[in-house]
């Protein structure tokens, strides 16, 4: 059982930056792969960026690729998404998820946290 809180999130003007957070309870953390998925208004859920346990193995979107920067801490068992030269069309909630590999699909995830919003204005 992993319990999994998003922060971060906030409006931010075209061109600028974001910091997530993602925190997640328990001294197992460490056994997960982690994942940041987004879910805009009439979209669904899609895939941000993954990380392996070890940190070793990343993926990420196309749509994000060379903007975003996942990263893990495994001392504080925190998972982060640095963004970068955001657009107006990454504004959705974004989601943390834990599970077994850090794969592009929800399926391969367990945990789920409850969302951070993030918007970009023009």
């Amino acid at each position: 059982q992993v319990h999994v809180v998003e922060s971060g999130g906030g409006l931010v003007q075209a061109g600028g930056s974001l910091r997530l957070s993602c925190a997640a309870s328990g001294r197992t953390f460490g056994r997960y792969a982690m994942g940041w998925f987004r879910q805009a208004p009439g979209k669904e859920r899609e895939f941000v960026a993954a990380i392996s346990r070890s940190g070793l193995d990343i993926k990420y979107a196309d749509s994000v690729k060379g903007r975003f920067t996942i990263s893990r801490d495994n001392v504080k068992n925190t998972v982060f998404l640095q963004m970068n030269g955001l657009k107006p069309e990454d504004s959705a909630v974004y989601y943390c998820a834990a599970g077994a590999s850090s794969a592009r699909y929800t399926e391969t995830y367990d945990y789920w946290g409850q969302g951070t919003q993030v918007t970009v204005s023009s």
